[in-house]
């Protein structure tokens, strides 16, 4: 059966079936929604249903509680018609152009700046170049198994080779394979560019960006990409970590601050031989210790979801940000079924 979908505000149309999401059919009528995780988990495509009925779908009940179905909230992502539906959500324009390719790429270089963390430099067929945003991801394609997500490092002027940055995560099988078994000159297939996490460049309001873990390499993209085209909006980078190995790029975002960037490195819990005398706890309380009203900022936040959602719910609660002035990109991951 097919159903009839109206956004607000832009009054676009698109016809959805009723065994496809929200996402998946705005997408394949040119309609690109706020997204990141397309699990039900990060909650960036959390929109409201004006009009209609909605399976809600799985999600986590975090990203989508029973007081925001009350009000008529939804996760685009997961969210299938039972009706015809006017839904109200803010359209993503920037990527509408940019088309989303299935490639095969080689396996350029790997670098391990960390124990556990594998930066992959990738290479794609000649004369072929990726068109993206700085801070989207694409989703590497393996053969009977869920695509895994990863954020391009690298900002859009630098795209001879696609970086990424790879946590090795305890059960993940894919993880596994790139720390024990890949090697350089490997095939891999891809499918990208994904995601709405990308620099808002019609805003001259100050930026706050915050990433835990990997949540660095989109960030890193983002910054190299302002850096490149003059932007002169202060901003402020929180890198967050356990101890100080995970900062794993810690002189490039130390370089940055030539470049007008502020920088604050963040551990939760730092080891004795790190004689760490920087600041301590969790990265987004360095902020809010920083910053006692977000109203006038935007923030951009990368990472594990615990982090996002704290940065989300403490910065908009208790520091007066406005809800459409965070942008995120929640990292999660495929645990080993096996």
């Amino acid at each position: 059966m097919t159903f009839q979908t109206t956004i607000q505000p832009s009054g676009h149309q698109f016809p959805i079936e009723a065994n496809e999401t929200v996402l998946e059919a705005a997408l394949r009528h040119g309609h690109t929604l706020p997204y990141s995780c397309r699990d039900g988990v990060c909650g960036v495509c959390k929109g409201k249903v004006l009009q209609g009925q909605v399976d809600y779908g799985k999600h986590q009940a975090s990203a989508l509680t029973e007081a925001d179905k009350a009000s008529g909230m939804a996760l685009f992502c997961c969210a299938k018609p039972q009706s015809d539906l006017i839904i109200e959500c803010k359209e993503v324009s920037a990527v509408k152009d940019i088309q989303v390719k299935t490639m095969p790429c080689r396996v350029h270089s790997m670098e391990k700046p960390a124990e556990d963390v594998m930066i992959l430099k990738l290479k794609l067929p000649a004369n072929e170049r990726l068109q993206f945003l700085a801070g989207q991801y694409i989703d590497i394609l393996l053969k009977d198994q869920k695509p895994r997500s990863f954020s391009l490092a690298n900002a859009p002027h630098n795209d001879e080779y696609l970086e990424l940055h790879i946590r090795n995560i305890s059960g993940g099988e894919f993880t596994h394979h790139v720390f024990e078994e890949m090697k350089e000159r490997d095939i891999l297939r891809f499918k990208g560019p994904l995601g709405t996490f990308f620099l808002r460049e019609d805003s001259d309001l100050p930026i706050i960006f915050v990433a835990s873990g990997t949540g660095f390499a989109p960030i890193k993209a983002i910054i190299e990409h302002a850096l490149y085209i003059g932007i002169t909006r202060p901003m402020h980078f929180y890198w967050g970590a356990r101890k100080l190995s995970d900062l794993y790029m810690l002189d490039m975002a130390k370089q940055w601050e030539s470049q007008g960037i502020k920088f604050t490195p963040v551990l939760s819990d730092a080891i004795p031989e790190d004689k760490w005398q920087g600041r301590t706890g969790f990265v987004h309380n360095a902020v809010m210790d920083d910053y006692s009203d977000l109203s006038g900022h935007v923030v951009y936040a990368c990472g594990a979801p615990v982090v996002v959602e704290a940065a989300h719910t403490d910065f908009t609660n208790g520091r007066r940000l406005p809800n459409e002035s965070f942008f995120s990109d929640a990292f999660t991951f495929t645990p080993k079924t096996a």
